[in-house]
């Protein structure tokens, strides 16, 4: 059972330490040395993803982790059963994050069942992972205890924007009383602050900070003529 004073989150910076499968980078204790560089940084909590990476993360790094598990890459893949879910929180996750869109789970739960099982078994805080502003309402009525706009853009609810989805975001912040996390497509300071400044009780970055293949490529690019 976690213990976690989400306020200690409020305002801060939250680092995805995520690689890619088939990434020289994919390894626990490369993701772990990067999260250990977050805590240098000033982020106040971590995100990572797979058991191994959670598990290491958790006896390793000193901050409150928001845990995942990816299976598969399309639907619903983001710790997208509840057997997934549980094994996130017995590796160490204090926050669990799961797929919280409004679409079909494979295990045949409902969003609302999986989160009072996993809370019920675990203890553990949820994450829900939503693409809309109808996503976020239907994970808060679900028992949430976070909503993140990290899908915004990845269903097909809304466009791809070129930053945050910063109309979805203040939105949910006007309509819910549980913390809204910004999430997806914050590449940059500036957009981080503009996601604080529409409300977000904090931001997750991830790409912009731990991914050097797309960081690379976006001065590869600058820098072509």
């Amino acid at each position: 059972m976690t213990d976690l004073d989400l306020s200690t989150l409020r305002g801060g910076l939250i680092v995805s330490c995520q690689a890619y499968p088939g990434e020289p980078m994919r390894h626990p204790e490369t993701m772990t040395q990067i999260a250990e560089s977050a805590v240098r940084g000033g982020a106040v909590a971590v995100r990572a993803q797979g058991i191994a990476d959670v598990r290491l993360i958790h006896d390793r790094v000193a901050l409150p982790q928001i845990g995942l598990w990816k299976d598969g890459d399309g639907g619903v893949f983001i710790t997208p059963t509840l057997d997934h879910a549980l094994a996130v929180a017995r590796a160490g996750a204090e926050i669990v994050a799961i797929d919280g869109t409004r679409r079909e789970r494979p295990d045949g739960l409902g969003l609302a069942e999986t989160v009072r099982r996993l809370r019920e078994g675990t203890g553990v805080l949820v994450m829900a992972d939503v693409g809309s502003v109808a996503d976020g309402l239907a994970a808060a009525d679900a028992g949430a205890d976070l909503v993140g706009t990290t899908l915004c853009g990845y269903t097909d609810e809304r466009p791809r924007t070129d930053g945050p989805d910063l109309e979805v975001l203040a939105e949910l912040v006007a309509r819910l009383e549980v913390p809204v996390v910004a999430e997806g497509r914050v590449h940059t300071p500036a957009h981080a602050s503009s996601c604080i400044d529409a409300g977000a009780f904090a931001v997750v970055v991830g790409t912009a900070i731990t991914h050097p293949a797309t960081i690379t490529g976006w001065f590869a690019q600058a820098v072509a003529r």
